[in-house]
């Protein structure tokens, strides 16, 4: 038995009040024909307008809710109406355009209406979207980019990692399209990766004053680099470094995202003790608000991996360093300290063997000081050239 429509004389107070349930809802708006408020679990609301074509039922959405109000979408509902009753069929007009639409579009639409919402490291995407596709893809109108296009573009770029990577932010931007009914085909779909070895990349001993003295001559982005070298972090985070995070001697990551802040890779809280040389690289951490690591422009820091690649050519370094290379050399002087596996996955926040309980993180602060405290003394140690002196000076206590 089909169910009833659900009618109400829609007002503010019932927008309000529409809550989430397990499934998406209408509620209808009695007296604009063919208006409904749809509730969705997420919570998300977007005004329908739902119209019959050759006896089936057609969903064209006005707006979000948050976005439009009740008389705007009353007024745009039996705009619709018109335009219905004249045999446009309105929805198959919507899809056309925007069919029609070039890339570039398309990938401002996905950005805009989706990657911000939903992909928090939706800003590293944007920037191999705007590096390798718009250039070549930009003008093209979004459905006419084929598979021949889309190979012809992985062999453009020479970096197999890089290419894998704007591969996936392509395929992205077309499956969300898909579901949008913009274009009917992923073209990206079972185009194949390159083949690449997992990279096993860390600073050796010698280099290490090398590029410490190359990065305190590089401003902020070289002190950027030297806090993922001494923190153990992701480059990402470390770029984002809040000065709200920093207290009371530890950088406190939230989990979660916000729009300031992209949250952790396992989207789980995480604390990390900064040890004296990084403090000295952060001065006075009880600064405010606001990015930690700016530029003269109030901006924050991104791009690292540029500035990585200047210095390897200054101090003619073949075998290139990237700033996650950084990461990897911190979490290796960790069990080469002889703290293991387990306290390296839980410093740099490895899901793998990481501790995720409130009382756990807070369990181990002081052995993470301890931590934290000694690589960085004997990173420093090393690259002032005291590789002879003792700097194992918080002994690991016995198990």
């Amino acid at each position: 038995m089909k169910r009833k429509p659900y009618k109400r004389k829609l007002n503010a107070r019932i927008l309000a009040t529409a809550r989430p349930r397990d499934r998406a809802y209408l509620i209808w708006d009695d007296g604009t024909d063919g208006l409904a408020l749809c509730t969705y679990p997420s919570g998300k609301q977007s005004w329908l307008f739902i119209y019959s074509r050759h006896n089936r039922s057609r969903w064209y959405t006005i707006g979000r809710a948050y976005a439009l109000g009740l008389a705007d979408a009353r007024k745009a509902a039996r705009e619709l109406r018109v335009l219905v009753d004249k045999g446009i069929d309105v929805q198959a007009e919507k899809v056309s355009q925007r069919s029609k639409g070039t890339f570039e579009t398309l990938a401002h639409e996905y950005r805009e209406q989706f990657a911000k919402k939903h992909n928090r490291s939706w800003a590293q995407a944007d920037y191999l979207v705007q590096k390798h596709l718009i250039p070549r893809w930009g003008k093209l109108p979004a459905n006419s980019i084929n598979r021949s296009d889309v190979k012809a573009l992985m062999r453009s770029i020479a970096a197999p990692v890089t290419a894998n990577q704007t591969l996936a932010a392509a395929s992205a931007i077309f499956s969300w399209a898909v579901k949008e009914e913009i274009v009917k085909v992923n073209p990206c779909a079972n185009v194949d990766r390159h083949e690449v070895r997992s990279r096993e990349r860390v600073l050796s001993d010698s280099e290490l004053p090398l590029f410490v003295a190359a990065f305190e001559k590089t401003g902020v982005m070289g002190r950027a680099l030297q806090l993922i070298l001494l923190l153990g972090q992701r480059p990402g985070e470390v770029t984002h470094m809040r000065w709200e995070h920093l207290r009371d001697g530890w950088w406190e990551m939230p989990g979660k995202p916000t729009e300031v802040w992209p949250g952790t890779k396992n989207g789980e809280n995480h604390r990390v003790w900064i040890p004296k040389p990084a403090l000295t690289l952060l001065g006075d951490i009880s600064a405010g608000e606001g990015y930690v690591l700016t530029d003269a422009r109030g901006r924050r820091v991104k791009q690292l991996d540029g500035v990585m690649r200047e210095i390897c050519g200054k101090l003619n370094i073949l075998d290139k360093v990237t700033p996650h290379d950084l990461r990897r050399t911190h979490g290796t002087k960790i069990t080469a300290l002889g703290f293991g596996k387990d306290a390296m996955n839980r410093v740099q926040n490895h899901r793998e063997g990481g501790i995720s309980s409130v009382y756990d993180r807070h369990g181990y602060s002081e052995e993470n000081k301890r931590i934290m405290e000694t690589v960085a003394t004997a990173i420093m140690a090393l690259a002032e050239g005291r590789s002879d002196e003792k700097v194992l000076t918080f002994p690991r206590k016995p198990s």
